[in-house]
């Protein structure tokens, strides 16, 4: 079992920054990429952005040029670096990581950390 843990969210003003960090552990694994998405009250959980162990990433439009996804491979972590919140970014932000556990392929997800941005 591969487990994610994250930290970082909190409260901020429109117009502030906040990282969030995500260290995936466990052992007998190797990780194919690792992402963040978000879920706001009342709507579906969508992509934020992902970065692919070979540093390839994907970032959603809606936050593109503010947000930046970075992971360090050799921690088994993934940062969301988040500046500019506008108060539409509050959500709950669940860290994602995919890849290989033993013989098995596994989708782990994190506990969520809100992230509330205050106009």
């Amino acid at each position: 079992q591969v487990q994610l843990v994250e930290s970082g969210g909190g409260l901020v003003q429109a117009g502030g920054s906040l990282r969030l960090s995500c260290a995936a552990s466990g052992s007998m694994f190797s990780i194919d990429a690792m992402g963040w998405y978000r879920q706001a009250p009342g709507k579906q959980r969508e992509l934020v952005a992902t970065v692919t162990i070979e540093g390839r990433s994907n970032v959603a439009d809606s936050v593109k040029g503010r947000f930046t996804i970075s992971r360090n491979n050799a921690k088994n972590t993934v940062y969301l670096q988040m500046n500019s919140l506008k108060p539409e970014d509050t959500a709950v932000y669940y860290c994602n990581s995919e890849g290989r556990l033993r013989m098995s392929r596994f989708s782990s997800w994190g506990q969520g950390t809100q992230v509330t941005v205050s106009s």
